[in-house]
């Protein structure tokens, strides 16, 4: 695993390209601790990618999955990671290069905004095996791209080029593989450009409309945006769009 840190942007590569940078224990705990220590840094985005051309992030090794029982899946050991990433302080933003396939899609959909290269292939092909997708992917890929859609995925075995994810709004934007890490940082300098406060709060008003009724979700919002309403960053903001210039946010 390697993380690199520059400005407020954190940059995160599952260096596995071996093992088509698979998600074994070992990884797993490595990743837990390299979001760790962006939360200590503070950074504002979080870029994750897998290293090499070939895959972003490949599910577990297939002899590993033959071993497991129902205590394995119970420990939902990946299922925490992907909930950890979403739940991340920074906003995350999924590099797809190659292969997603597994947890490697999971991983992708747990991130808050994904984009892909060219060469990318999108699938959840757990059934395939005689298991079904263990770490959110049959709770998140719904969620993004309607239930139609993930029902085609998950219950035929698809698999999705970069181009089909595109038009099912999987991934917001496809470029070619050599341009994946500037796309990347071209993404999170827009994500920069914004109130860190307010980008924080709408983060978590965002996650939690898929986990509470409307009207809890209104009360949610309106409490979050009366936290905005009371600090230096909106004070900044508005006086910035009035002098026409632009604004210098310190996130309080």
């Amino acid at each position: 695993m390697l993380l690199t840190l520059e400005d407020r942007v954190a940059t995160l590569v599952v260096n596995r390209p071996e093992a088509r940078n698979a998600l074994d224990g070992e990884t797993v705990a490595e990743f837990h601790r390299a979001l760790e220590e962006a939360r200590q840094a503070r950074v504002t985005v979080l870029v994750v990618t897998g290293a090499g051309d070939k895959a972003f992030v490949s599910g577990a090794d297939i002899n590993a999955i033959r071993a497991r029982g129902r205590d394995d899946a119970l420990a939902s050991i990946n299922s925490r990671l992907m909930s950890a990433v979403e739940a991340h302080d920074a906003v995350t933003i999924a590099a797809v290069n190659g292969y997603a396939l597994g947890g490697g899609c999971e991983l992708a959909l747990a991130c808050d905004l994904r984009i892909a290269s060219e060469n990318a292939v999108f699938g959840l092909p757990e059934p395939a095996l005689g298991i079904i997708p263990g770490a959110g992917g049959t709770q998140r890929l719904p969620r993004i791209v309607g239930l139609g859609r993930a029902k085609e995925m998950i219950l035929t075995g698809a698999r999705w080029d970069a181009g089909q994810a595109l038009a099912a709004g999987l991934v917001s934007e496809v470029v070619p593989p050599g341009e994946l890490r500037a796309a990347a940082h071209r993404l999170a300098a827009r994500v920069l450009a914004l109130g860190p406060l307010a980008v924080r709060l709408a983060k978590l008003a965002l996650n939690a409309s898929t986990q509470m009724p409307l009207g809890a979700g209104l009360v949610y919002e309106s409490t979050a945006q009366a936290i905005t309403f009371e600090s230096k960053d909106k004070l900044e903001g508005t006086t910035a769009f009035l002098e026409k210039r632009p604004a210098r946010f310190t996130g309080e």
